[in-house]
């Protein structure tokens, strides 16, 4: 018997978001303002997904906790005001959330963004007119702890069977199998597909049209 989902949770950078060059961006850029290493594009996009002083950590383990402020505040700075490298909507993104709406489903995002980065580019975009509810580390915790599905199971009123995740790195797939969740791994974001396969997804897809065709068959 197919599995029919009421709500849909999306991860945003690398899923619904083109977002992976302004991000690589503002990490380097932070990192030169605060005298720490600069590093490659591919080390330092492998954080995507964590909340900000998690990432920062994760790429700078011995970095002292004043550092940890400072280039979390030059990331900011720079990712919210002064980057110049654009972003945008992965194709399909907009049509996708609108179908799966028409089709009665709940929709939430559960992301490493920080509250105020997440409001400004939802605002921006327009996509926040889609969404039941969302959450950021800023009000749980981050990812791969479950804290922020948990969160929204809770207010949506529904079970983790009920609820599929979508995501592109090992941080969104670990987080729903943390809580029993149902997970689908998407290629065009972060993480490789052979790593996110290792999770188990219910579906491995390479694009939002994919993953749209899926869903209307699994609702």
């Amino acid at each position: 018997m197919v599995k029919k989902y009421k709500a849909v949770i999306f991860d945003w950078d690398g899923t619904l978001m083109d977002s992976e060059a302004r991000i690589v961006n503002s990490i380097q850029a932070a990192a030169k303002v605060c005298g720490l290493p600069v590093l490659s594009d591919y080390d330092s996009k492998q954080i995507i997904g964590l909340s900000l002083e998690l990432a920062i950590l994760g790429l700078y383990p011995n970095a002292e906790q004043s550092q940890v402020v400072a280039m979390g505040e030059a990331y900011t700075q720079h990712f919210l005001e002064d980057c110049k490298v654009p972003m945008q909507a992965f194709d399909g993104a907009e049509s996708l959330l609108f179908n799966l709406r028409q089709h009665g489903l709940k929709l939430a995002i559960a992301t490493g963004k920080s509250r105020k980065g997440l409001d400004q580019v939802l605002g921006e975009c327009g996509f926040g007119v889609y969404f039941d509810m969302t959450r950021t580390p800023v009000e749980s915790a981050s990812k791969p702890n479950p804290l922020m599905l948990d969160q929204i199971l809770t207010e949506l009123g529904l079970s983790v069977d009920e609820v599929v995740m979508i995501g592109d790195t090992t941080f969104d797939m670990e987080m729903a199998q943390n809580i029993g969740m149902d997970r689908i791994a998407l290629s065009h974001g972060v993480h490789q597909m052979e790593l996110l396969a290792e999770y188990n997804p219910v579906a491995q897809l390479d694009s939002l049209q994919e993953l749209n065709v899926w869903l209307v068959q699994n609702i």
